[in-house]
């Protein structure tokens, strides 16, 4: 699942996961986000931080507080934030990866967080 608000970029991630045989959802905001993900069961969830209803990362804590997609892996995206400072309240997703991104630093990150 990839929640980003850029079209551009929510287009290129979703063309690049269905080329490696992802199904894949994209929304580009973040209303109904739990109930998006409860419906479509990600293996891994690719979201941006800033969106323009919603804050990613008060969506990353949502979905960790939530029992039933407590275990989804999270790569947080940001062409704002950075490792270093997108963490809200101490909530980390399990990897984060600034904008502009390589592809394949991108399909690297996703295929790790897909083997825990």
């Amino acid at each position: 699942m990839v929640i980003e608000d850029n079209h551009a970029i929510l287009d290129v991630i979703t063309l690049i996961l269905e080329s490696e045989a992802f199904n894949v959802d994209g929304l580009n905001k973040g209303a109904d986000f739990i109930n998006h993900v409860q419906k479509f069961n990600p293996d891994v969830i690719i979201m941006d931080i800033m969106l323009p209803d919603a804050d990613g990362r008060v969506l990353l804590k949502e979905l960790k507080d939530t029992v039933a997609t407590q275990h989804i892996p999270v790569l947080m995206i940001s062409a704002r934030y950075n490792a270093n400072n997108y963490t809200l309240d101490g909530m980390e997703a399990d990897d984060f990866m600034a904008k502009p991104f390589n592809i394949d630093e991108l399909m690297d990150k996703i295929y790790a967080l897909l083997r825990k």
